[in-house]
């Protein structure tokens, strides 16, 4: 009986033993790859695990600049991330306990392959890109390592994966309220860390214009300042606002760095330049390429302005052509957006200049000079070497023929503009707009402009309507959020509006449908939090309403 007992004890305690050796393994396991977003294509979790540690060394097998540029970043991040001083090597030899980079991976541009090993990680990009996306999903294993155990420990698995859209996207507005260049780069490494690859920067509204053009230098020294600021909602029957002055506008210098910034982070930014409408404070600096003449101040209120370029005007479009040639040279990306969105006709209609262009156009209408106006700004673009993308206003009277399309009203102007043949970015409202509320209470919430936009409902988002057929689906480049500030006048409460509802568009626009799951994104997206947390990042906290 008591050797009977004693052997039941012996069996307890051999247990407990192979439980607490093989802890750090669980531990690993379970934590390592479960706070990855956006879910890696495929991902096989493997018996073992790396321990990273002072001595690990970051090796770049293919001696080239750009990997040792990424492997500098990844050399910063694990600093930052976990205090260790990881030295680099360029060696094609094996070298024990370390993390290869290369780009011998095969597949489609942004795809990688990472592999945990128990003697090293290898990280194999098709591209740089997909090299740099690679080490952003080892940091975030790193991440969950380090906050979860003393010693660094990553388990062993098999990564492959790949985006499923080439847009992905983050709007911001500097127009309505201004944020400095560090602020700019602070989410530009942000968005980088979750695969987002394209910063959309909303340089240039009716409330003020904040790109340095050299040759029309009132533009920034007049539009790029307003005499007060609306407080309270726009909808309020009585407006109020304040006496401050405000405004700010970037240097080229200061663009050129934030663009090679990003690009570092394989990041394209594309520069907004409203037209024909939005455009008060241009012409609060130059009223002669209005209709009237003006004289006009930058808009001090929200909303739309009756007060727009003129298109019966020759120097109007020289005055725009001059401005669009600075603004090339500074973003070397595919893309320039011109806005095109809500155009008031009012000045047109009653502009002589206006309706002579209508009839020595042979146009029916304003709708159909908008077009006139917006196919020839894209003359233009496309004469750079560029392609011009507008919101879905410039559907309205007939689209250019290379022009694509963002849209944001619904999906219907990307359903129409797909069906045309003509490339779409996604991003309607009522699922991509971060100025809407988090909560529907919102007494306490900041002030917003409307609607009701939870990180469940962006999760829910589908960038590819339904409607369309294989072929067309094509032309859906993909998607992004859009943040406008009218009503967002700091960096604390930008950051709240953005994160975490950023995590979840970058989950829905880089990982496979069938692994979008949100009950298991929440699951990964609270050890992302710790991670924004010691970025410094403002983050709303998750809520069940």
């Amino acid at each position: 009986m008591k050797a009977t007992y004693s052997v039941k004890i012996l069996f307890v305690i051999m247990l407990c033993l192979g439980y607490c050796l093989n802890f750090n393994r669980v531990t690993a396991q379970n934590t390592s790859a479960s706070a990855i977003i956006p879910i890696p294509a495929s991902i096989n979790t493997e018996k073992g695990e790396f321990t990273l540690t002072s001595k690990t060394k970051i090796v770049v097998s293919d001696n080239n600049l750009a990997t040792i540029e990424t492997a500098k970043y990844l050399a910063d991040q694990a600093k930052i991330l976990c205090g260790l001083n990881l030295s680099i090597v360029t060696t094609s030899k094996s070298v024990k306990n370390s993390i290869v980079l290369n780009t011998k991976a095969s597949g489609k541009k942004e795809s990688y392959h990472l592999k945990v090993g128990k003697k090293n990680i290898v990280i194999s990009g098709a591209d740089q890109s997909g090299l740099f996306y690679g080490v952003q999903t080892l940091l975030q294993m790193i991440s969950s390592a380090a906050e979860n155990s003393p010693k660094i420990v990553i388990a062993c698995a098999d990564i492959n994966d790949e985006p499923s859209f080439t847009w992905r996207g983050m709007h911001l507005d500097v127009s309505r309220h201004f944020f400095p260049v560090e602020f700019v780069k602070k989410m530009i490494d942000m968005l980088a860390m979750y695969k987002i690859n394209t910063f959309h920067w909303h340089l240039t509204d009716d409330q003020g214009w904040r790109i340095e053009i050299k040759k029309y230098p009132k533009l920034t020294e007049i539009g790029g300042w307003r005499d007060k600021t609306m407080i309270g909602h726009y909808t309020e029957n009585d407006q109020k606002f304040d006496s401050t002055r405000y405004g700010g506008f970037y240097t080229q210098e200061q663009i050129k760095d934030v663009v090679t910034y990003a690009q570092k982070r394989y990041i394209t930014v594309v520069p907004e330049i409203e037209m024909p409408g939005h455009a008060v404070a241009a012409l609060s600096a130059y009223p002669q390429f209005s209709c009237t003449g003006g004289s006009f101040k930058t808009y001090t209120k929200w909303g739309v302005s009756d007060d727009v370029y003129c298109a019966g005007k020759e120097e109007t479009f020289s005055f725009l052509e001059d401005i669009l040639d600075e603004v090339v040279a500074l973003f070397p990306g595919q893309y320039i957006h011109i806005g095109g969105d809500e155009c008031p006709k009012t000045r047109w209609k009653a502009c002589p200049a206006c309706q002579k262009r209508i009839k020595d156009e042979g146009l029916k209408n304003e709708l159909e000079l908008q077009s006139y106006f917006v196919k020839r700004i894209e003359k233009f673009i496309v004469s750079k070497g560029k392609k011009l993308i507008g919101w879905d206003e410039i559907l309205e009277g007939g689209l250019p023929e290379r022009a694509a399309v963002m849209s944001w009203r619904g999906y219907e102007g990307g359903v129409e503009a797909a069906h045309t043949g003509h490339d779409v970015v996604m991003t309607p409202g009522g699922y991509c707009y971060f100025d809407h509320y988090q909560s529907q209470d919102q007494t306490n919430e900041p002030l917003a402009f409307g609607g009701f936009l939870p990180l469940e409902k962006v999760y829910s988002f589908s960038p590819v309507p339904p409607e369309l057929s294989a072929e067309e689906a094509k032309h859906i480049l993909g998607a992004q959020a859009n943040v406008w500030t009218e009503y967002i006048p700091t960096e604390k409460q930008a950051e709240y509006m953005i994160f975490p509802r950023i995590c979840a568009m970058s989950e829905i626009l880089w990982s496979p449908k069938a692994k979008q799951d949100y009950t298991q994104f929440l699951s990964r997206l609270n050890g992302n939090l710790k991670r924004l947390q010691k970025a410094g990042i403002n983050y709303r906290p998750l809520k069940t309403n």
